[in-house]
């Protein structure tokens, strides 16, 4: 059984202002791919049609859609959204990961 996702309250904010934009999204399609100098780079875009095998989880406002293969990487992360001068941008707790680039850009699981 998967643990799922963590929101805060900036993140849930900042997904219903993306969400909203468009009438026909039907959430945040939240994923991995290999990327980066230490393995794997999230990847989060609305989505209008998700997978009938995406895993999803609803929050009061936000629903998130997860692709089973993506699971494994992710499971147990929070999602925040961070203001940091000028820059906006989501952050990802993710407790399996062990390493991570210097940029923030991508992260490993041993």
């Amino acid at each position: 059984m998967w643990k799922g996702f963590k929101l805060t309250k900036t993140a849930e904010k900042q997904m219903i202002i993306l969400i909203n934009k468009n009438p026909e999204v039907k959430g945040l399609c939240l994923s991995i791919k290999k990327s980066g100098c230490a393995g794997f780079k999230y990847i989060m875009n609305l989505t209008k049609n998700p997978s009938s095998e995406d895993l999803k989880f609803s929050f009061k406002n936000v629903t998130l859609f997860v692709p089973v293969q993506a699971m494994p990487f992710i499971d147990g992360t929070e999602i925040d959204y961070i203001y940091d001068g000028l820059n906006q941008n989501f952050k990802f707790q993710n407790p399996k990961a062990q390493h991570s680039c210097g940029c923030g850009e991508s992260f490993s699981i041993e």
